[in-house]
Parts: structure tokens; sequence; C-alpha cells
């Protein structure tokens, strides 16, 4: 009988330097101990040390498609305000007054032609300057020093990424990789077409972990399955024949088309980019492995492109076709939660109800992202139970996992310093 390992750290006990013995104590290709799945101060700290210091996806270009447009995003406690301001530039900036520190914008999205503090009006420009501050403040105000406080952003092949770090990372390979294998769906011209968002009672690196493997899929995702081939590396251990010769055929096809399809691995597992076939005969993440949109993205002119899969740490997973493109945000919510959010993007010119059918377009990954919540729910509710101790990965199915967690440990123990 396997008995219950006696060295733990109670949950009241977490600090930094609990954290440290953790990570350097941790087995390696396993899973980690539980707090990292279900403790409030670890997973403060998660947010402290990677949400708050990495670039994190928050939303997508074609979003704001005009001066004055905005959007929204809560990473943790810190609410972000996205928008394209009077030159064109995509900029963000902390979503709290200066004046008493109240959330400026309340909806998720919208126009304006400025900033309105809701609670006493207070308005700033679309460059975070402020404009106007009532009527009661003494001639020792200085207007010019309460502005908004800027958040680094970047825009990477139609995707908006956002630091909360006074320096942010590197980033500077990964826009030109993004701008790269992007260019040919031109997702600046795209729209969202339908969103969704679900909420996973799941600790967000359980709700990655189950992305990052398929070696759940067979028992799993019927509907997904359709379409998708487990693997999307040559160099996988279980890659057959047939996957080699279907991906060298692929190739040879959108090289003629001058389609990128290499795949390319940046900042010690933080971003993954490569195209891979889908099932010979399909073309789309759809029930009958079809396109779902009559209207081509960009300067395609075949749906045969596969799926451009890219990884994006800690928190989005995309899946980019010939018709349609979709993109995959987390945003933790608590220990516990995690909120998925999931855009699906056609041609800015796409007709609802002529050139797509909104059902048919989110059908596959409605169910999938179902089915992942369920999974990653149970593997929660079993994590959190006083007989779990660290379980091994499977480096034949879960070298995605082991990359994952080898590079969130990383980040965490540069980050703590």
């Amino acid at each position: 009988m396997t008995k219950v390992p006696a060295q733990r750290i109670d949950n009241a006990l977490i600090d930094r330097n609990a954290v440290k013995t953790m990570l350097e104590r941790r087995i390696p290709d396993h899973t980690l101990e539980q707090p990292f799945y279900n403790s409030e101060a670890l997973f403060q700290l998660d947010m402290e040390e990677i949400f708050h210091k990495e670039w994190i996806f928050a939303g997508m270009s074609c979003e704001l498609p005009k001066r004055g447009s905005y959007i929204t995003v809560d990473i943790g406690l810190s609410p972000v305000i996205i928008l394209r301001d009077n030159k064109d530039e995509i900029r963000a900036f902390h979503n709290t007054c200066r004046h008493r520190g109240s959330k400026i914008c309340l909806a998720a999205k919208g126009k304006t032609p400025k900033l309105v503090c809701p609670y006493h009006q207070w308005a700033y420009d679309l460059d975070g300057s402020l404009v106007y501050n009532g009527q009661d403040m003494d001639e020792s105000f200085d207007r010019s020093t309460h502005g908004l406080a800027s958040v680094h952003c970047q825009v990477a092949g139609g995707y908006i990424f956002v630091c909360l770090a006074e320096t942010a990372p590197p980033i500077e390979d990964f826009v030109k990789d993004m701008e790269y294998y992007l260019e040919p769906h031109d997702l600046y011209n795209s729209k969202v077409a339908v969103q969704s968002e679900i909420i996973e009672k799941a600790n967000w690196k359980l709700v990655v972990e189950n992305n990052r493997e398929c070696y759940h899929c067979d028992g799993s995702h019927p509907e997904l399955l359709n379409s998708l081939l487990e693997w999307d590396d040559n160099n996988d251990p279980r890659a057959t024949p047939e996957f080699k010769a279907l991906v060298e055929k692929q190739q040879n096809f959108w090289s003629g088309m001058d389609i990128p399809y290499q795949y390319q691995m940046r900042y010690d597992n933080r971003n993954r980019i490569v195209r891979t076939p889908l099932k010979e005969g399909t073309h789309s993440m759809t029930m009958d492995g079809q396109a779902a949109s009559k209207k081509l993205l960009g300067r395609i002119t075949s749906p045969d492109l596969g799926a451009l899969r890219i990884l994006h740490l800690p928190n989005s997973w995309n899946h980019g076709m010939g018709d349609h493109h979709i993109a995959f945000q987390i945003l933790p919510i608590s220990p516990q939660e995690t909120k998925v959010i999931t855009r699906w993007l056609v041609h800015k010119d796409a007709v609802e109800g002529v050139d797509y059918d909104p059902e048919n377009l989110r059908h596959v990954w409605d169910a999938t992202n179902a089915q992942d919540r369920t999974l990653s729910e149970n593997n929660q509710l079993g994590v959190n139970s006083m007989g779990y101790q660290p379980g091994p990965y499977s480096k034949t199915y879960e070298f995605g996992v082991i990359n994952f967690v080898n590079w969130y440990c990383e980040r965490m123990k540069e980050n703590l310093g």
C-alpha cells in the first residue's frame, strides 16, 4: 500500500520561502505539490510573480476598430483599459482614477471620446492625460501629474499583450514571429464573430496542463478528433510514417503559397508556434471538417492550411485555420477558479448567415471546452484530497505539460529572487 507522505507544508504557513523550498525539492517530470493548486497564499504569489510580471494576452486589435474604442480586462485585482487613441495607436492604462481610485470603465468594451470616471466625473483624454478634475481643487493642484498610470502594451500579429511589471521581459522576437506566421491570415482585418466565457472550478495551472496534452483526447473529445490530429511535430515519438508523409505533402503545398509553417520555440518554452496538418480531407475544426466561413482570412486562397498552433504562456493557446481563427484566453479568478474566454474570428467582411453560421463555427470548441471544464474540475477535486501526492507525467504523451511546468517553476524561482 502506498502511504501518503508526511512532509507537507501547512497552507496557512505558505510564504515566499515555503514556495522556494517546494520548488527546490520538486520531483522532475511530476505534478507539483498540493499548495500550488489550491493555496490562497500561493495563488496570490502566482498573481504577483507570474501574471503581474509576464506578458499577458489581453485581447485582439480588431476589437478596437476606431479611435476611442476600448476593451477592459481584469488581471487578478488589477483592472486594465486597452484603447485606440487619437493617433491610431493601441495603448493600455490601469483602470483606476487618479482622484480616489474608482474603476473608470465598467463595461467590457465600448467607444468614447474621453474616459470619464463615474464617481466624480474626472475625465481623461485617450492618451491618459487628465483634462477635467472638477471645480474644487485648489491652485496648487498640478493636473499634468495626475494622468492615468500606463501599462506596457504590445501588438503582435493582431494580438494585444500587456505587462503590469515596471520593467517588462523581452518580447521582441515573439512579436516578429507572430507578424511573420500570421501575415497570411491578416487578423488586423478580421472580426470576432463569436465569443464565449466559462468559469472552470479549477486552478489556472490545471487548466493549462489539461490543454498541453492530448493524452485524454481519445476518450473525451469526439467532436474535436473529427479534424484534429493528436500530435503536431515530426519529432513526437508517436508520429507515424503516414503522419510524416502528410506533413511533407502539406508543407510542399504551403510552400507553394508562401505560407510559413516551421516549428518555432521562444523564451524557454513560453512561446511556441507551428503549422500542422489537420486530418487528411478536413480543412477546419468543424463537425464535418469543412470550412466554417466561405470568405477566407487575409490573402489565403485555399482553406487547406491545417492549423497554426500558437502557445503563449501563461494564458493563451490558439488555432489558426484558413477560414477562421480561434483565440483562447485564461484569467485566474481564485485558487480554484479560472475564466476561459474563447474568440472565434473571421474575415471582417464575412457576413453572418451568408458566409458563416455562428453555431457551426463554434460547435466543436463549445463541446470541447465543456468537456475540458469537467476534466479540470474533476482533477481539482482529486488534487484537493488529503491522499494527493505528486504523480509522474508521461514523457511520451505529456511532454507539453512537462514543458509548461518547467517554465512555470523557472519563472517562479527567478521572479521570487
